[in-house]
């Protein structure tokens, strides 16, 4: 068992690790910037240490600082949270260097499918089914002109580096490639330190689904049922519901498949997600894996039973899974809410500030990951969130229900929130029949009816 566990991260999340390692009888270490200095994480774990001042790059993006304070508290594993350095191959190479576990998957497995072109070659390698696009990345217009006559309009310029929605255009007619393409470089370059693009097909109002994997060092993969994450806002997922609403058993078995085929063609180990793009006829399309624990994982944990942070754990100790694919079942219907503080009504615009006034709402099948209280400051250094709201019940119809309560019950003083928007998402009547796609948000929003 792992002596000292050091959590690379923030927030809720390094609140949710610190809690998952207490119940497996690990101590903590939490690592924090200046702007952090009273945060919750920081508070409760065994132990606390500065690891630099405000700003991303100087504190929680510093491996030197991190890794410096593995030495100093003589942790023996780092668990990377989401974020941050979660997908970072450089990271997880250095933490292996230094005889560090990192609680995640191998340097290789991250820096393969961290690169989305090489990600996709290797999916149709494994015969996971693929969106139809460039062989590679694309230096030239020209050649991207030719491949996008040969797959049809419309067409999506991406980042190989990408994520969060960044380094992402869409492209309708020839005439709009060459500037689209140069937007898409130019934003990869200054989020991810890396111009490349890559082309493919735009697959028409699809639905977000991905597939929960788990896979240890013993060559087992199971995959964890869907998220169906289609409520986005800009590319940014807004609410995440499971199972997919659309789901039948023959279609989960088909893309639970293709996600095991998927993690063991990249010799993955750990937890990861698998996302695809469904289409109205049941296709389903690999878009992208990540290497990490999802921001949406606590629904997958209350539709399975399993504990998604304390088999990370687990399996990086060199624990066989605790389950088998045959032990793995999709219980009722679960909903997460993101709250934000955010103005929905000044183009969302973040709205830092102190929380004067909280009430967490609470009661069966209500569940509230956070790391804020009442005095808590939100800086505007980093993410804007404040929880993630969490209902379960038997039936998505009650888990609606739950959801709009729960909502109505969570008073947040002292700076502005989503939480009337997300109630505005549940009571749209499309919604409640379950017909949304990726656009079905932004769609709704240009229209007023959100």
């Amino acid at each position: 068992m792992f002596h000292k566990v050091l959590i690379a991260n923030r927030g809720e999340i390094a609140v949710r690790i610190i809690r998952a390692c207490r119940e497996l009888g690990m101590r903590t270490v939490a690592v924090y910037s200046t702007a952090d200095r009273n945060a919750l994480h920081a508070e409760i774990a065994d132990e606390a240490i500065c690891i630099g001042p405000a700003a991303t790059k100087d504190s929680y993006l510093n491996i030197n600082a991190i890794l410096e304070a593995c030495n100093l508290t003589g942790a023996d594993a780092v668990h990377p949270g989401f974020g941050f350095l979660s997908e970072s191959s450089h990271f997880a190479k250095a933490c292996e260097l230094c005889g560090v576990k990192f609680v995640g998957p191998s340097h290789q497995s991250i820096e393969l499918m961290g690169d989305k072109a090489q990600a996709k070659e290797t999916m149709k390698a494994a015969g996971v089914p693929v969106i139809p696009g460039s062989e590679g990345e694309l230096r030239d217009v020209e050649t991207a002109k030719a491949v996008a006559a040969e797959i049809g309009y419309p067409v999506m310029v991406k980042a190989s580096a990408g994520g969060g929605g960044r380094g992402i255009r869409l492209v309708k007619t020839e005439d709009e490639l060459a500037s689209a393409m140069t937007a898409a470089q130019q934003e990869a370059l200054q989020f991810f330190g890396n111009d490349g693009v890559y082309l493919e097909k735009f697959i028409v109002n699809p639905r977000h689904v991905e597939i929960q994997i788990l896979a240890d060092q013993f060559g087992n993969v199971i995959h964890l049922g869907e998220r169906d994450c289609s409520v986005q806002r800009r590319n940014q997922k807004v609410l995440e519901e499971s199972p997919c609403p659309v789901m039948t058993p023959e279609l989960r078995e088909k893309m639970g498949q293709a996600a095991v085929s998927a993690a063991k063609a990249c010799g993955y180990e750990n937890a990861g997600t698998i996302e695809f793009l469904l289409d109205h006829e049941g296709h389903f399309y690999f878009m992208e894996m990540n290497t990490r624990i999802q921001v949406e994982h606590p629904i997958t944990e209350l539709v399975t039973g399993v504990d998604l942070v304390k088999e990370q754990l687990l399996i990086a100790q060199g624990n066989p899974l605790s389950y088998t694919q045959e032990e793995i079942h999709l219980t009722g219907h679960a909903i997460e809410c993101r709250i934000n503080a955010e103005n929905p009504s000044l183009q969302f615009r973040p709205s830092p500030g102190k929380i004067t006034g909280l009430h967490i709402p609470g009661g069966p099948g209500v569940r509230i990951d956070s790391a804020v209280y009442e005095g808590y400051e939100i800086t505007p250094y980093y993410d804007s969130m404040i929880a993630k709201l969490i209902v379960y019940a038997r039936d998505r119809e009650t888990a609606i229900m739950k959801m709009k309560w729960a909502l109505a019950e969570f008073l947040v003083e002292g700076v502005d929130t989503n939480i009337d928007f997300q109630l505005r998402i549940l009571r749209d009547p499309d919604f409640r029949k379950a017909q949304v796609d990726n656009g079905f948000l932004d769609r709704k929003m240009a229209q007023g009816e959100l």
